[in-house]
């Protein structure tokens, strides 16, 4: 009874704050022209929109929804994922470190809460206009600039107009709109179709945490961790647990606990397309579905779950993926593994490229588990549009750098820098590309958002690997999706090499190159034939000159020769050669 009071007691909150919206609405409705308009509610857009507005520029804030808060109130998903270094320290402050305090600070939060803390943070900037219920259904593009937009409140349509232009939408909808270019899932090494599991949050009530403590405390379902606000782990439940939806998966939980009760991410779900609404809604109901089974097993075989039932369901899904815009400079994952700091630098990324599994029977990888990293301004701008920023998880960087960046936190922390970038823009009659290209004006940039408390100062970091001869051969199979590091960024290089191995990284690195080049498939065909009858086969040089010798499209000429088994490192440097990378 207590939860239900308490939700219902943000519910009115969210609903009185909007009234009190109202006449900021209405003037929204009346104004055509502003600083800077800002595409999508999701908290993304709200630090966007928060800093532009806080910088000094007349803002719109254009959201579809009834509310703010996007994936974190009306998908659930508030366990929150922090980006941290090695030494323990957030990479995430500014504005996010700003809201987070607003929520309680934790682990979680209560979503009603979220988007009450959203709506009262842009109620209070007098620059800032906000227009619910709005979709933008056509963007006026001349000479590769957004000249204005024509919105949508309710049936009543308006033309606007803005000198700058953020998107914040998951899916980069308004982007798209424009004329941006971009790609699906993993289509940047080959693989279209391959887009991670989608989520539907499960939201419960009536758990023993004391109980819950005492099962991680057993391993029943392998080791987990257990504090006051939440718990993560028990990774054997995703072998234990049997489904009832064939195409869906349960993994280990992340279990957040609040006064809203407690909320569950870790029910993947396979086959649905995140930029079909049918086939989200369809993915919902299977969802819900699935949810009904796993309590009552819970119930059953997890004990702490005895008296558990479902709070409520979720408005969406947790969609991971879907586009991936071009920007002017595409964010590898090898930046990560490096732990870079670019020159235009204007936020910190620290979390593991965590790639979610894409079919029922893929675990899923961690790729690099990084230091910190910089965010470039210039992977915010995309290409062939000169007064536009996107910002949020289909910003501009490949399908594996946006495992990490695809956080909220870091999201944000670009969204803050967009805001101050579009104020900048509009101060000093720039386009976004032109800025992308002036060092002392991104160095002014820089400043302002360390003043805000943003974090952009230069730093080094060492990196593993960074001085072993074969080390050009790990960056390029980083990139290509053919090598990962998992959590210790360890590519086993003393270990013995396969056949299989060796032949699974040419498959791949083949299938990236006949992204240009077509007749690399010829060679992709042959190498999974080859694999299927000599898996077994130990890798020697010999071995490797047999493979080489026999693919239609040979590389360059290798003569090496030996019938001593190859460590994965020896591998790597024969690698380098084959492809001649340096």
């Amino acid at each position: 009874m207590k939860n239900k009071i308490l939700v219902a007691f943000f519910l009115l909150i969210s609903t009185l704050l909007v009234n009190f919206q109202g006449g900021h609405v209405a003037a929204a409705a009346e104004k055509v022209n502003y600083d800077v308009i800002v595409i999508g509610g999701e908290p993304e857009g709200i630090a966007a929109a928060l800093s532009a507005a806080r910088s000094g520029a007349k803002t719109l804030l254009i959201e579809e929804r009834d509310g703010l808060g996007g994936l974190f109130t009306y998908g659930m998903m508030n366990f929150l994922d922090f980006p941290k270094d090695r030494s323990g320290k957030m990479a995430a402050k500014g504005i996010f470190q700003e809201w987070h305090r607003k929520v309680g600070g934790g682990l979680s939060f209560v979503p009603e809460k979220a988007g009450a803390v959203f709506l009262e943070m842009v109620k209070q900037q007098p620059n800032l206009y906000l227009s619910l219920n709005t979709k933008v259904v056509k963007a006026i593009v001349e000479d590769s600039k957004i000249k204005s937009i024509v919105i949508d409140t309710k049936g009543y349509k308006k033309e606007l107009r803005s000198h700058t232009y953020i998107d914040a939408t998951q899916d980069a909808d308004f982007a798209v709109l424009s004329g941006v270019p971009y790609f699906l899932g993993a289509a940047d090494v080959g693989f279209e179709d391959k887009q991670m599991a989608v989520t539907l949050m499960i939201h419960l009530q009536g758990l023993d945490w004391n109980k819950i403590k005492q099962t991680a405390k057993s391993g029943k379902f392998g080791s987990a961790q257990v504090t006051n606000e939440g718990a993560w782990g028990f990774a054997k439940l995703r072998d234990i647990y049997k489904p009832v939806d064939p195409n869906m998966r349960l993994r280990g939980f992340n279990l957040a606990k609040n006064e809203g009760g407690y909320y569950i991410n870790a029910l993947q779900i396979f086959g649905v397309d995140g930029l079909d609404p049918q086939s989200k809604l369809e993915g919902i109901e299977r969802g819900k579905k699935e949810t009904v089974h796993i309590l009552e097993w819970l119930k059953v075989n997890f004990p702490g779950f005895e008296n558990a039932k479902i709070a409520s369901f979720p408005k969406e899904l947790y969609v991971r993926e879907t586009r991936h815009i071009k920007s002017l400079y595409q964010l590898p994952v090898s930046d990560l593994w490096e732990n870079k700091y670019h020159w235009d630098t204007i936020a910190y990324g620290a979390y593991p490229a965590d790639i979610q599994a894409v079919s029922i029977d893929d675990p899923g990888a961690i790729v690099v588990n990084p230091d910190k990293y910089g965010i470039p301004f210039r992977s915010l701008v995309p290409q062939n549009m000169k007064n536009l920023l996107v910002v949020g998880r289909s910003g501009g960087y490949s399908s594996l750098a946006a495992g990490s960046v695809r956080i909220v936190a870091t999201g944000m922390g670009t969204g803050e820098a967009a805001g101050v970038a579009a104020k900048l823009a509009v101060q000093k009659g720039l386009t976004f590309d032109e800025m992308a290209a002036n060092k002392a004006v991104i160095k002014e940039l820089q400043s302002i958002l360390h003043k805000k408390g943003a974090l952009v100062s230069p730093f080094t970091a060492n990196y593993p690997y960074q001085d072993a001869v074969y080390y050009p051969a790990i960056r390029e199979l980083l990139n290509a999706r053919a090598l990962y590091g998992n959590y210790n960024n360890n590519v086993g290089e003393k270990e013995i090499a396969t056949n299989f191995t060796f032949t699974n990284i040419l498959k791949q690195v083949f299938l990236v190159m006949s992204l240009t080049d077509p007749k690399y498939k010829e060679n992709i065909e042959y190498i999974t034939k080859y694999n299927l009858e000599n898996a077994s086969i130990p890798l020697t040089r010999d071995e490797v000159n047999r493979i080489l010798s026999e693919l239609p499209h040979p590389m360059a000429e290798i003569k090496v020769s030996g019938t001593n088994k190859m460590t994965r490192g020896e591998m790597y440097t024969l690698l380098m050669t084959i492809f001649n990378w340096s």
